[in-house]
């Protein structure tokens, strides 16, 4: 055992063990016939240090703790320690001023404004999920649909009496209807523990517990295993670019800046009023990649989408002019927190090769989902935020105003296949002033409902894969509150029935519908048949699969009804297999039928095809007979 922990600690100050928390944090053991929980944190400057809790009653002077690092590990044997006893580390420093702590391994923590952690031992689970792992791992994620429904834990749905629905709760209803919705992943705002309601996560202090406002940690695997019972992948929001302020957590740990970097220009990240860690510390780097793996090995998350990559990439970020200090090349990239990433990818695939690691990287940083061996960061997904803010743009303008600005539309395809993209309509698009997605559409009210389901048409006709936030499916009126559950009494209402009945429709025929996902991430799965008709704010291209199937969309985002509009085309007959304005949906219910082409020479192809394009709708059309199914 002493020499499996001199090698533990050799690479865990070496900044090369990823499996830190199966040393670090609170552990059972059993020894002479007697049972307790072995205590071990880094604290390299502390002068001494203590474990208090349950099981010694908070005294300081029962359980003092051992260095037993030069790096500085500290260890204490605890015989009678159990499960869900709470605890914290009393933490002295060099002048002997002491700091309470809770553990930065915990597997569980206290919540609620209480901030002990506690015993947790997280062994012995039983999954049913072997089926889906092999699965997961044979499976060829840019060739597969995926279709991601982001949410809140705590904002879905409220009890009745306005307490937050369960793990084991969540995973009883929230499975079945993303599965009858035709989702195909969910996307979970941080549940790694947080102190503050209102940061939805965002500023964690338990990297390695989920939260407890919940359950225990258990029931989360039993969420996770529930999801994966019914083919459905689970992805985590995760947050390595800062934490938060509280006496109790990371913050000057051990009485010195020990997670967070230490230079003045560094240490702050000071409009979310937060600490920023110290990427080049190897310990740090253990503590963050291990925390990653942690999630996808014992809890069996099937991707991790990191959060704020932008602050963590340039050391000017959100800083002005004298406010930071150049690397050492003279310009503004953070050589550190880029070698974090690449390790921290490279890291994870070399043992789970087909998990999603994707980026919420907001600028054009090159290569973010290429190789680390290439120079990229080593993810394998990105949010595409600028189609976002581009399209959104697009429809929150006046209709006649909207050719001048056609380019919103179209300039998302001169870098669409620089990266491997997600579409992201996310939280952040619906919070703050800036409007639900129904209420950023141009127009009155059924204007709003009209373009908004050209809009999710225009998304998933789009290359990339998919991800929209809770509420959008049935066209929530008001912006998310975090505090309170989504409007799914709106459902009474017909128009946003309709909506929801809509993208239930989309979602299936998207997952039925190999040209919209097989080739989302090269130019062998789109080609433009009209770019740039923008008087009419018309948008014609088609999307083709491995086999070069092809699936036209034309989408019309002007108020006037496109009766004979003609578009080159290189076969006979077509048929329509979807449109937004089909009368089921809300719409007036024109449609294309048994569309047969006249042969001519038009723009360059054999074949002038005219059709319908309803106001503020689009429609797919194919030359196979394909029918949706609404059931």
């Amino acid at each position: 055992m002493e020499n499996k922990n001199n090698e533990q600690l050799y690479l865990f100050h070496q900044g090369t063990y990823y499996c830190a928390y199966e040393y670090l944090g609170a552990h059972p053991f059993e020894e002479n016939g007697k049972t307790g929980y072995i205590f071990r944190t880094w604290a390299p400057n502390a002068s001494k240090i203590n474990v208090v809790g349950d099981f010694n009653l908070w005294d300081n002077t029962k359980n003092p703790m051992k260095k037993i690092s030069e790096g500085g590990v500290w260890e204490a044997k605890i015989y009678g320690a159990k499960q869900f006893d709470k605890y914290k580390f009393e933490i002295f420093d060099k002048n002997n001023y002491a700091r309470l702590k809770a553990d930065p391994y915990a597997f569980m923590n206290e919540t609620n404004g209480k901030t002990a952690s506690i015993v947790y031992d997280i062994e012995g689970y039983k999954w049913n999920d072997k089926g889906y792992i092999e699965y997961r791992n044979s499976k060829n994620n840019y060739e597969s649909p995926m279709n991601i429904y982001e949410l809140n834990f705590a904002s879905w749905k409220k009890q009745s009496d306005c307490s937050y629905y369960t793990y084991r709760m969540l995973a009883d209803e929230l499975i079945p209807y993303v599965l009858d919705m035709g989702y195909t992943h969910i996307e979970i705002m941080p549940i790694t523990e947080y102190p503050f309601d209102g940061s939805w996560g965002y500023q964690v202090t338990g990297y390695f517990s989920p939260t407890s406002r919940f359950g225990e940690p258990k029931d989360f695997m039993y969420f996770v295993d529930k999801c994966h019972e019914n083919g459905i992948s689970v992805i985590m929001d995760w947050v390595p670019a800062h934490f938060p302020k509280d006496e109790y957590g990371l913050i000057e740990f051990d009485g010195t800046c020990l997670y967070e970097n230490q230079g003045w220009d560094r240490k702050e990240h000071k409009s979310w009023g937060t600490r920023r860690f110290d990427y080049g510390r190897k310990e740090v780097q253990c503590f963050l990649v291990s925390s990653a793996m942690f999630f996808i090995k014992k809890y069996h998350i099937d991707g991790i989408r990191v959060d704020a990559v932008a602050s963590m990439l340039y050391l000017d970020y959100d800083k002005k002019p004298g406010e930071w200090i150049p690397n050492q090349f003279g310009n503004n990239r953070n050589l550190e927190a880029v070698a974090f990433l690449q390790k921290l990818n490279a890291s994870i695939f070399k043992e789970f090769p087909n998990v999603l690691m994707i980026a919420e990287e907001s600028t054009a940083w090159p290569l973010v989902t290429k190789p680390t061996n290439v120079g990229g960061l080593g993810f394998n997904f990105k949010w595409n935020i600028g189609w976002m803010n581009d399209s959104l743009e697009y429809m929150s303008t006046d209709p006649y105003f909207r050719k001048s600005i056609h380019n919103k539309l179209t300039f998302s395809m001169f870098y669409a296949f620089s990266e491997n993209f997600i579409l992201p309509i996310s939280h952040d698009e619906v919070v703050y002033g800036k409007c639900s997605l129904l209420n950023k559409m141009f127009g009155d009210y059924y204007d709003k409902f009209k373009s908004m389901r050209a809009y999710l048409s225009y998304m998933f006709a789009h290359p990339g894969k998919k991800l929209t936030f809770m509420g959008c499916e049935f066209a929530q009126f008001k912006e998310w509150d975090y505090q309170a559950g989504i409007d799914f009494c709106l459902l009474d209402f017909e128009t946003h029935k309709n909506m929801h009945k809509f993208v239930k429709a989309l979602n299936h025929f998207y997952l039925e519908t190999r040209e919209l996902y097989e080739e989302d991430f090269s130019w062998k799965g789109f080609d433009w048949i009209v770019p740039d008709d923008n008087n009419q704010n018309v948008l014609v291209f088609k999307r083709m699969d491995k086999s070069g199937n092809e699936l036209i969309y034309a989408v019309n985002f002007s108020p006037n009804t496109q009766d004979n509009y003609d578009i080159p085309v290189d076969s006979l007959e077509y048929t329509e297999v979807f449109s937004t304005d089909w009368e089921e949906f809300g719409g007036s219910g024109i449609r294309n039928i048994d569309l047969v082409a006249t042969k001519q020479n038009f723009k360059g192809k054999d074949y002038k095809l005219t059709i319908k394009i309803p106001a503020f709708s689009g429609v797919f059309l194919s030359k196979k007979s394909k029918e949706i199914r609404l059931d």
